[in-house]
């Protein structure tokens, strides 16, 4: 059976995915996917180099035990002729999941590859690409984060699955959420999806909740139809996440080692990734995509206004932290060893495009004075309590958010000046805020780069907390106080972003979804802007 599938298609068959967990009897429907045998969870690829990519299924043999898989890819959908293949047994320690990376093969090519099972039975088809080698005129990427199932429907993963202009996926993290129901979610209409029904913390609640998670037939056919490389992010593990800790981690949680551990071992088995935590991927003379770990590797311990303004003269905690702690060369997001790679990697880059991949924004913004009018009088205090301290931050000259490179500034500087150092024409792509964002991102005073920032596929964002102003209102505001670096903004749609490259330009558009309440692949006017290489600055598209 093909994966490969149109818009019709995919609409007609989004009901036997993941919403069959809503059903009446969703308990037992969690046990179904605990006892779930053969080919579980449908097909995926990734790792994709010039020869090579890693290939995914998961199989449950029926006697539980180990099962000796086989995969076979071809240069043609009707596997004519078999390019490559390879072997592997799985079982219950790797929760049943298959890894084989198949290497030989053509650069720049479809492939259709497929899982044979010990009893003979065969894997849904699957459809995957090679990088370019040479020449390459035009390479397209489509950019997703923060995929939250508890809010809605995976409407961007459909669309994009439907689209035949993408040559390889992106996830910036937050592919899964680590709440139980009631702790981040819409409520009960999707909140009843979410298995187990408690927060994550052991290796068997983070299998059951990637489970339900890779059931979705939208997120499927995504796999199923395109290569992905993946980054993490924080809620992989826990809110807020960094080398030794978390803020959703407390102490009667048990050891965050031990938490961090298994969930990155299931990450690694239910995703098609490999085992380094950053690699670069060469996409002919073109570009080159840098992927990085800004969490669990060596991230330093992020700051948090709330504890900063705690003192009784605020004002003077935050400007004691400006001139402070916060410029302390010592706090890094990728650790010394990672900043090394990357910075030789880039002096040795001679593609067109540099395109970085970070979970977390690296632009500055700023929030405006005026940002409590936002704020409903009687809404949520957490809320009104952010944007107190958002603006006190502003006052200060310090951004928003310090979980972001935004608490990181010395780390920052020299991930620029680096870029700046190699002449890179350095295109950042970043998820984690739920909005969009468009940045200019200058070092020293001369421009070092841009930013791309994705919103998410279904996590809420601003509109959520001031559901009663109107967006445009809050664009306005934040590019009036945050015109240093930020170009364009938007706060109220899910989605997903679409990047195009050529040697001529990098243009990359937000594509927004009418919605997310129900299936539906329906969109509504997005936004381009592009950059030009040697120029490091953005323009309208």
């Amino acid at each position: 059976m093909s994966f490969i599938i149109d818009r019709r298609q995919l609409l007609t068959t989004a009901g036997f995915g993941l919403g069959g967990l809503m059903l009446p009897g969703g308990v037992a429907m969690a046990q179904t996917l605990l006892g779930l045998t053969g080919f579980t969870h449908n097909v995926a690829s990734g790792e994709p180099g010039p020869d090579s990519v890693l290939l995914w299924t998961r199989y449950v043999n029926p006697t539980g035990g180990a099962s000796k898989m086989r995969v076979e890819i071809s240069e043609s959908q009707d596997f004519g002729k078999i390019a490559g293949g390879g072997e592997m047994v799985t079982g219950p320690w790797r929760d049943h999941t298959v890894k084989i990376t198949v290497d030989n093969l053509a650069p720049g090519k479809w492939h259709w590859f497929r899982f044979i099972a010990p009893d003979g039975s065969i894997s849904p088809i699957g459809r995957t690409k090679t990088l370019p080698v040479g020449k390459a005129a035009k390479f397209n990427i489509a950019i997703f984060s923060c995929s939250n199932l508890g809010f809605g429907e995976f409407n961007a993963y459909g669309h994009a699955a439907a689209r035949d202009d993408i040559d390889l996926v992106l996830h910036m993290g937050d592919y899964i959420y680590e709440y139980g129901r009631g702790g981040y979610d819409g409520g009960a209409k999707f909140a009843a999806r979410i298995f187990p029904a408690d927060e994550i913390l052991t290796l068997a609640d983070y299998r059951l909740r990637y489970a339900s998670y890779r059931s979705d037939t939208q997120l499927q056919a995504l796999h199923a139809n395109f290569p992905m490389i993946a980054n993490t992010d924080d809620h992989e593990t826990a809110n807020d996440s960094w080398e030794g800790g978390a803020q959703n981690h407390s102490v009667d949680e048990g050891d965050w080692n031990a938490r961090r551990n298994a969930a990155m071992q299931v990450w690694r088995e239910w995703l098609p990734v490999g085992e380094q935590p950053w690699k670069e991927y060469p996409i002919g003379d073109l570009a080159t995509y840098y992927r990085t770990d800004t969490r669990a590797v060596a991230r330093s311990k992020p700051y948090a206004y709330a504890d900063l303004l705690r003192s009784g003269d605020p004002a003077k905690a935050l400007s004691e932290y400006r001139d402070g702690a916060w410029r302390n060369p010592s706090m890094t997001m990728l650790g010394s060893e990672q900043e090394a790679w990357l910075s030789r990697a880039m002096g040795r880059n001679k593609s067109t495009w540099a395109v970085l991949g970070s979970a977390t924004n690296m632009g500055y913004n700023y929030t405006p004075e005026n940002a409590m009018d936002w704020v409903p009088q009687f809404g949520p205090e957490r809320a009104r309590n952010y944007v107190r301290q958002g603006i006190a931050a502003t006052k200060a000259g310090l951004p928003y958010n310090l979980d972001n490179w935004g608490g990181y500034p010395a780390a920052r500087s020299r991930l620029l000046a680096a870029a700046q150092r190699a002449d890179a024409n350095l295109v950042v792509v970043t998820g984690d805020s739920h909005n969009g964002w468009a940045f200019d991102l200058p070092e020293g005073g001369k421009p070092a780069g841009v930013e791309f920032g994705g919103h998410s596929v279904s996590s809420p964002g601003f509109e959520s907390a001031i559901p009663f102003t109107d967006p445009a209102d809050v664009a306005r505001s934040l590019l009036g106080t945050s015109k240093q670096e930020l170009r364009w903004v938007d706060t109220s749609n899910r989605g997903y972003m679409h990047l195009s490259l050529t040697p001529q330009a990098a243009t990359n558009e937000w594509v927004f979804m009418q919605t997310i309440k129900d299936v539906s692949l329906a969109t509504k006017a997005g936004h381009k802007m592009k950059v030009r290489p040697g120029r490091k600055i953005l323009e309208q598209a």
